[in-house]
């Protein structure tokens, strides 16, 4: 991989839990290598992966209808929106508080770019603390990006809200602003503040809100 592209997101396997409540995907064969040799010229094989999982798996991308049933689909948002993006990093680590205010953005230029948090939390990932107690932006954060123009916002931790209450305050303000969200990210740490392209781009899917993503920053030479 050349020095100047950093993967943002975690590798998906057969039976990984993402959020806890959700099943793990399945990953198998729906054709062998084996079975295949019975179709093929000898020495010609090839391999059909099958794969059953719920949207929310691995390192994923919410628009606005995951949150909203008017909101656009993965098929209906624009590619600019998620490719390309100008990115900056905020660092809010968990060891320092969990709560991630307007305070930790004000004086950022926000406004157009894809707005990575790094908590590192990702330190957690496929272990049960990453399920409690995660770091998390909250509402008066979200209305500071949607107010100073974010056009995504990512996280490396469980949730972008609070997931001890019932509530989704972030995920409410930012989708209905159509201000997209990537969650479960990771690496975020190898990243400059600034100077570097961001990029997490789903399948063009009709009637879904969410999906996972190869989530990567491509530095600026």
């Amino acid at each position: 991989m050349p020095s100047n592209l950093i993967d943002l997101s975690h590798v998906i396997e057969h039976g990984m839990i993402t959020y806890k409540g959700l099943p793990a995907p399945l990953i198998c064969d729906y054709l062998s290598r084996e079975k295949s040799r019975e179709f093929y010229s000898p020495g010609t094989e090839f391999q059909i992966g099958k794969i059953e999982m719920v949207a929310n798996t691995g390192t994923y991308l919410d628009c606005p209808f995951h949150r909203y049933e008017d909101g656009k689909d993965l098929s209906e948002v624009a590619l600019e929106k998620f490719a390309n993006l100008e990115g900056v990093v905020v660092r809010a680590d968990f060891r320092k508080g969990v709560e991630i205010d307007r305070k930790f953005f004000e004086g950022i230029d926000v406004s157009g770019k894809a707005v990575l948090v790094n908590t590192n939390w990702s330190e957690h990932w496929r272990t049960d603390a990453y399920f409690e107690n995660n770091p998390f932006l909250t509402e008066s954060a979200a209305l500071y990006l949607r107010d100073h123009g974010a056009k995504l916002v990512g996280i490396d931790s469980h949730n972008i809200d609070d997931t001890r209450g019932r509530s989704r305050p972030v995920h409410s303000v930012l989708l209905k602003a159509e201000i997209l969200i990537v969650e479960h990210m990771c690496n975020m740490d190898k990243l400059p503040s600034s100077g570097f392209y961001f990029n997490a781009v789903p399948p063009k899917f009709k009637g879904v809100g969410t999906f996972p993503v190869r989530a990567y920053a491509q530095i600026k030479e």
